[in-house]
């Protein structure tokens, strides 16, 4: 067990050692080291999902916008959703792109304090996000009659304003015991982005209780979390089979299942990074599932909204019918 004095001690003690530290102005982030080609090649790939996540998100922004039928809690915090992912990837993306192209080429030590604090704000605000949607779900199904005043417009927005919050306060935890600690005189971050725990690495103290904190942070905000999803669905699932008609659980399972694959997705690939075991290389294996995590789940995240949900379909054709119709006219 190591005591908060004896952390400070040894903090105070590697500031003294001047010899191998250095005043940190920037750090260069290693990327993917791979042949030139090939990072063009990956270039070219990923400013195609980035533009797809942008449009995707943007897109369910717009139909929610734009369609009077979507104006319910289950789609305010999809909105919500959409606004998370399409922050996740720009917070992430275009540094990792601006690498490819030039893999030299610095960033600032306030823009790698930012970008970790931002990652971390919006990865716990889409932990939470994704459980007031399992709880809209849970009233939609096993408390229809009542829905109308659980999940009144007040207690949605002070649902999305409470994940937000908490978003910003539970990663401002980690970035203020990380801001004090003296860095080395290298600056070469093994990764695409400022991810904490590879920042941690270039630390010149003890940083357990930092990695303590994270890890503590994480498995708060993920396994808490997604065992009251696992319940609530649990809740739902003997309400579906209670219904009588194969049409009603047909639409329940519909409404259902594009939430669950998103959540599949993100708290899987969440889970492994941070708390499951370690096998190989643990370094590269989660440089890659942060990849997927922050790059590719954004992206999927309007595709499997848009292809399993009927409701958004329809609101589709509606506004391009509109549009259309508006045009021909």
């Amino acid at each position: 067990m190591i005591s908060l004095k004896s952390y400070t001690l040894t903090l105070f003690h590697h500031w003294d050692m001047g010899a191998n530290m250095t005043s940190i102005t920037e750090f260069t982030l290693l990327g993917f080291p791979l042949a030139l080609r090939i990072q063009m090649l990956l270039f070219g790939i990923f400013s195609l999902f980035y533009a797809f996540t942008l449009l995707g998100n943007g897109l369910i922004l717009g139909l929610i916008w734009l369609d009077s039928r979507l104006h319910t809690p289950m789609y305010f915090f999809l909105s919500h959703l959409a606004i998370v992912d399409i922050a996740y990837a720009c917070n992430t993306v275009p540094q990792m792109l601006i690498n490819l192209l030039k893999p030299d080429q610095p960033i600032s030590f306030a823009g790698c304090m930012t970008q970790t604090f931002l990652f971390l704000t919006f990865a716990v605000t889409e932990c939470l996000l994704l459980v007031v949607m399992s709880y809209d779900r849970y009233v939609a199904i096993c408390h229809p009659l009542r829905y109308p005043v659980i999940m009144s417009w007040r207690i949605c927005i002070m649902l999305v304003v409470t994940s937000w919050t908490f978003g910003v306060l539970l990663s401002l935890i980690p970035l203020i015991l990380l801001l004090p600690l003296p860095f080395c005189r290298s600056q070469k971050i093994n990764h695409f982005f400022c991810e904490i725990m590879a920042v941690l690495k270039l630390v010149c103290a003890d940083t357990h209780i930092n990695e303590i904190v994270v890890l503590a942070g994480a498995i708060s905000v993920l396994v808490g979390p997604f065992s009251s999803i696992v319940i609530s669905y649990m809740c739902i699932l003997c309400a579906i089979l209670r219904i009588q008609s194969g049409e009603g659980q047909r639409k329940a399972f519909s409404t259902c299942s594009s939430h669950l694959c998103v959540v599949g997705l993100f708290y899987g690939t969440a889970i492994i990074m941070y708390v499951g075991p370690r096998y190989g290389n643990p370094k590269e294996q989660k440089k890659y599932l942060l990849l997927f995590h922050s790059l590719f789940n954004p992206m999927l995240n309007p595709l499997i909204y848009s292809l399993r949900n009927s409701e958004v379909k329809n609101a589709l054709k509606r506004v391009l019918g509109a549009h259309l119709g508006g045009s021909v006219s």
